[in-house]
Formats: C-alpha cells, structure tokens, sequence
C-alpha cells in the first residue's frame, strides 16, 4: 500500500476525458463517464488459489472481482477471464472447471462473459476483468462518509485465518464449508439495497483486511471511524485460529502498515484486534449512512438474505487518528 502510494503518484491524471474515479484515490473500480446517463464502471482483480476445489475456486474468484462494481452501487455487464496455469502440470479438466466456476458466477450477476487471456505460468492464477454501468450521480466511493453515520458490515470477517488454517490442517470441514460459502456469495443482494436507500459510502473488504479499507475510508472522507469490536461478525473458527497465530503474511503486513493509525480504547483481546487487520477474499461491502437509515437498512439487507450484516461503528470528526477499536 505504501508502496504503491509512491508509484501512483507519479502518473497523470485524465480528468478532461471523461474519467470520474481513478487509480489515486485507492477505490474499489474506476469510473469514466460516456453521457449524462450513463459510466462506465471498470476493474479486474485475480489470484492464486486459495481452495482445494476448481470449481469453487473459479466462483470464488469471479465473485471477488464482480464485487468491485457492487461496491461502486454498478451493476455488471460484461466480464473477461484472466487465467495463467503451468500447461504441462494442469490437466485440461481442471481449468475448465475453474472456468465454468467463473462462468456460472457471472451468469447469476446477470453479466456475460466476451472472452479473456490465457498465459503459461509456473502456477494458476485466475480473476477477471468486470465492466459494468452505473448513472454518473449515482457513483457511490469511498469518499463520502459523514459525521455521525452509521457504519455497517455485510460479511463476517476471518477468511484468511480460515485459508491459512486450512493449509497447515488446522481447519475443520463446518468452517472451510462456511468459509467457501461466504466467499461465493455475491455482494448483489447488498448493492442493490445500498442503491435503493441511498447511501453515503462504500467500499469492500479484500486484501488490505477489514480496518485497511476502513482507513482508505476515513482518509478520503477526513472523518474518523469508530468501531465496536463485539459487534464485527466472524466466520466460525476465526478467533480459535488467531490464538494459534495463524496469521497470513499478508494480514501481518497489514496490521504492520496500520498500526500508527488505530487507537485502541478499552479492553479488546489481541486475538479479536488482530484479526481486523485479517487479509480477505471476496469479502463484505462496508457501507457508511445516515445513522437513521440503519435500522430499514439492515431489515432490508435480511429481507435479501444478507443475514450476518451488522452495524459495527460510526462515523466521527476527524480527529488524532482516523481509525478508534473499542470493545
């Protein structure tokens, strides 16, 4: 993150083409305007597998990618496979299974997949690039969080425990199965419900963990956000794998990078405090609202079937730090 921070600030802008969000402000897509009606949503994301099964894998990848446009309040048009396999070692049944995976994802987004790239590789790595269309005024980024709203989570936490247990066979088969499941699952349902209240903020949570995309929130919305540990949901098995310190090393970069900015106020287990820095694959929306709309929110979001969304936190005024776990 730091890093790249240096990287783009180098680049040029191209606000005089159309463009309405880019790279420089860390959102989860990029948005360039065709007419007053209509832009143009556009991102990609793809990765190592991080299960046993193709088949999920391909569906667990796709969903992460489809995610950014939800997170913009976009809906999904059209996607393209990035696959890079080792062709000598990859039966050609494998990769079809991880394509129909990806495949049958997009078909239940209501998007088309037009095509991709293949490339040899000493290992898989599969993802797509996702376009999609959202009203120009109606963008919802990372940005727009407000003093005394209302912060909500749409999915547990503690999918990169889960993963790196899994690997050193720590897991058990109810939460690889729970995990897997959450992963899968679209952030549609919790899009079109933000898109229909109307919403201040959003962002999704991925691999810069769940208080990483929350400072990303806070610093481009100067406002401090306030977060109430006990309130977080947690996949099955998540604190029970953070006492065993199976921390990913991404999760350890992360909580390394962030620390200087969260303030801890209160009695909050270093399990619980480490697992919010937790690297994630298609994880939840975090949405920012008016703190009268939570309730209708949430009822909504249950209503969809969106049943472990939670409000975790508030907005604040800016202050010392931008990020605040409490018990």
């Amino acid at each position: 993150m730091e890093c790249m921070e240096g990287v783009l600030a180098g680049l040029p802008d191209f606000p005089d083409v159309g463009l309405l969000v880019g790279p420089k402000t860390f959102d989860d897509a990029g948005v360039f305007q065709l007419d007053d009606r209509l832009a143009l949503v556009q991102t990609l994301d793809f990765f190592t597998p991080i299960v046993d099964d193709p088949y999920d894998y391909g569906q667990i990848a796709a969903a992460n990618a489809l995610s950014d446009v939800y997170a913009m309040g976009g809906k999904p048009l059209t996607a393209m496979n990035i696959l890079t396999f080792p062709t000598r070692e990859v039966d050609s049944s494998t990769v079809a299974e991880i394509l129909k995976g990806g495949a049958d994802k997009v078909h239940e987004a209501g998007a088309a997949i037009v095509g991709g790239h293949t490339l040899q590789d000493s290992e898989i790595k599969y993802g797509l690039s996702v376009t999609g269309l959202v009203h120009p005024e109606r963008v919802i980024k990372n940005s727009g969080v407000r003093p005394g709203d209302a912060i909500v989570l749409t999915k547990p936490l503690g999918g990169g425990l889960i993963i790196s247990a899994l690997k050193a066979g720590e897991a058990g088969a109810e939460e690889v199965a729970a995990m897997v499941g959450v992963m899968k699952t679209l952030n549609r349902a919790a899009s079109e419900v933000m898109v229909e209240m109307g919403v201040n903020a959003c962002t999704d949570i991925t691999g810069f963990g769940f208080l990483g995309h929350a400072y990303e929130m806070a610093i481009a919305s100067k406002a401090t956000l306030s977060f109430s540990a006990r309130k977080i949901p947690l996949l099955q098995g998540t604190l029970r794998h953070a006492k065993m310190g199976l921390m990913p090393g991404a999760s350890v970069l992360n909580k390394g990078f962030l620390s200087s900015s969260v303030r801890v106020e209160g009695d909050v287990s270093e399990d619980l405090f480490e697992v919010l820095f937790d690297a994630q694959t298609s994880g939840g929306l975090l949405v920012a609202l008016a703190g009268s709309k939570a309730a209708p929110f949430l009822r909504k979001l249950k209503e969809k079937g969106v049943k472990d969304a939670a409000v975790v936190g508030e907005a604040l005024e800016m202050g010392e730090v931008p990020l605040i776990v409490r018990p």
